[in-house]
């Protein structure tokens, strides 16, 4: 059982990847430096340290869907 409180919605918008806010500093409308052809690497089975550039926080991707990134770490 995947625990949500390690999830996060994520959109992809005109080829990139968006949260809504920062699960770490809440900042609006956040662009990850992620792009969408590497969630199928992390699909695939390869981890994806994810450097958010709002406040630096590094929470590493372990699995993703079409909705929700899956973090290593809680971020609610």
């Amino acid at each position: 059982m995947i625990p949500f409180s390690h999830t996060w919605p994520y959109d992809i918008i005109l080829g990139d990847i968006y949260v809504q806010y920062c699960p770490f500093c809440n900042t609006d409308n956040v662009l990850l430096p992620m792009k969408p052809k590497e969630l199928q690497t992390v699909r695939e089975g390869k981890k994806k340290l994810l450097v958010f550039p709002c406040c630096h926080a590094s929470p590493t991707v372990i699995d993703n869907d079409g909705d929700y990134l899956l973090f290593d770490r809680s971020v609610r």
